[in-house]
């Protein structure tokens, strides 16, 4: 399956199958399928068989990546759903987080992003009013907040917290997952000259992205000298 040879949607050979090819026990080829199952490389259809999984998307952590154009590389469709768009008023926890004081002017969007009608990004973003001041006037289904403010503000220093959460029941609802699905948060911070223009919270199924990152380094594993 890594190396490619069999490709997403492949049926996998059955317990009886893989007995007979590899003149194994029966009890080795079930704990074999099982194992691949519970770390997310196969998908078991009652009454089919086992099949090769489609791998779960990836996102780039150390980047500013705009997710639809991510989504669409991949040759999938992309489609969002705006559920909350609101100009808010600092409260203490969110103006320590922008670096300033409290009762500063913010947008707050909370953007459901979705790769062939499946969502796999909740995006709950604050937003600078005084230094993206037209932020509000964008039309969200045509483009994402990530490429309208990469557009209309440089980027000069980012901060990433990752953390693994399990889901609140109103992320269970626009995510269309249970209880029992984990979730990656990505909290994002980043600045433009000196000023914070944008605190982002993303919350990824993990069993539907992944994230990461690969980058130069020193002899060290540093990221320099």
């Amino acid at each position: 399956i890594r190396s490619g040879a069999w490709t997403p949607g492949m049926r996998v050979p059955s317990e009886n199958e893989l007995v007979e090819a590899f003149s194994i026990s029966r009890m080795t080829a079930n704990r074999a399928l099982r194992e691949l199952f519970v770390e997310g490389f196969v998908e078991r259809v009652p009454g089919v068989g086992t099949f090769v999984k489609e791998p779960p998307a990836r996102s780039s952590l150390m980047e500013l990546r705009n997710i639809a154009e991510e989504i669409e590389a991949r040759g999938h469709r992309y489609s969002s759903r705006l559920m909350s768009r609101h100009r808010v008023t600092a409260n203490p926890a969110i103006a320590e987080e922008f670096e300033t004081g409290e009762g500063q002017d913010l947008f707050h969007v909370i953007i459901v992003h979705e790769e062939n009608g499946m969502p796999v990004q909740l995006e709950d973003r604050y937003v600078n009013a005084a230094v993206v001041p037209d932020f509000m006037e964008q039309d969200f289904s045509a483009t994402t907040p990530t490429a309208h403010l990469l557009q209309s503000t440089p980027v000069d220093e980012l901060e990433h917290t990752v953390e693994a959460i399990m889901p609140t029941p109103e992320q269970q609802r626009l995510l269309h997952i249970t209880s029992l699905e984990p979730c990656l948060t990505l909290h994002r911070r980043s600045w433009s000259r000196g000023h914070v223009v944008t605190v982002a919270t993303l919350t990824y199924p993990a069993s539907r992205y992944a994230l990461y990152s690969r980058y130069k380094t020193s002899a060290r594993g540093t990221l320099s000298e």
